[in-house]
């Protein structure tokens, strides 16, 4: 009997695959989106627009492409985390919210300020757990989207500074939002990878700003993204638990002219997609984001 190993299941290689691009309020209205809304209130106002994508895979790639070019970039060979061993470190294995910001959080930001030139200052301000169980409060989100805008991405400077002071002066630099992106599958991922777009590659006519309405009365802004033939889509099949991605949300060099502020874009699409290759007995994939603010040079 053949035995399948688990190379043999993970998918690998460029793909056709469908991927979930904004369209419009049908009414001309803001575009909006309910976090976690009671019975009753519609989660959105918006649709998506479905089509064929050809995302190519950066397996062998991965140092090809950088922040300041395409808003991601590729960490790889990282040790594992404190988090992942219970018995030796008293971490949670990525199941407690406490745990996660004891252990891993200090871990993110030194990843952040090692692999950022310049960078000087991170503050963490929120992680986000998916799994593809039915029972997870968050699953993969197969919709095209940017994390932040520059509107958000300002407030949440003033929301996380340690006094309005502080936060005037950090808004005077050079401010950043990342999304580190990590995957904890105990093997390669099978299923449900993350896809994203260059930022060189999209413009910003495509991108829409959405407004995001939680229930304690917060409301910040995502970005829906419109599709456009000059966008380049990429994934990195089999990601393991020693890599990470860099997810640049928003960059507040991005589009200045000055010397030295070389930023392509600053803000990257992305978005989970199921790859049709995968196996229907594929493993579930498991994952957690952490976003951070990140000052400097």
């Amino acid at each position: 009997m053949a035995i399948t190993t688990s190379e043999d299941r993970v998918p690998r290689g460029d793909v056709v695959a469908p991927l979930n691009f904004y369209a419009p309020p049908s009414d001309g209205s803001t575009p909006l989106q309910n976090i976690d809304p009671p019975p009753g209130v519609p989660e959105r106002n918006f649709s998506y627009e479905t089509l064929p994508i050809t995302i190519h895979d950066i397996r062998g790639l991965e140092s090809s492409f950088t922040l300041d070019n395409d808003a991601f970039q590729i960490l790889q060979g990282l040790p594992p985390s404190a988090e992942e061993d219970p018995a030796k470190n008293g971490g949670s294995n990525f199941t407690s919210d406490a745990s996660i910001s004891q252990l891993y959080y200090p871990e993110v930001t030194r990843l952040l300020l090692d692999n950022i030139p310049g960078s000087n200052k991170a503050i963490i301000f929120d992680h986000t757990i998916r799994r593809t169980t039915p029972s997870a409060p968050r699953g993969p989100v197969q919709r095209v989207h940017i994390d932040q805008t520059a509107f958000s991405a300002a407030q949440r400077v003033r929301r996380h500074a340690s006094s309005p002071e502080e936060a005037e002066r950090l808004l005077q630099g050079r401010y950043r939002i990342v999304n580190v992106w990590r995957p904890l599958n105990k093997g390669p991922v099978e299923s449900f990878p993350l896809a994203f777009a260059s930022s060189q590659t999209v413009n910003d006519k495509e991108i829409v700003p959405v407004e995001h309405r939680y229930n304690n009365g917060y409301t910040g802004q995502t970005a829906g993204v419109r599709h456009d033939e000059g966008q380049k889509w990429y994934f990195l099949s089999g990601m393991t638990g020693d890599e990470r991605i860099l997810l640049e949300c928003f960059d507040s060099w991005a589009g200045k002219e000055e010397e030295g502020k070389k930023v392509k874009g600053g803000r990257v699409p992305h978005t989970a997609f199921e790859d049709p290759r995968q196996r229907a007995d594929a493993e579930g994939r498991e994952s957690i984001e952490v976003r951070a603010l990140v000052f400097g040079p």
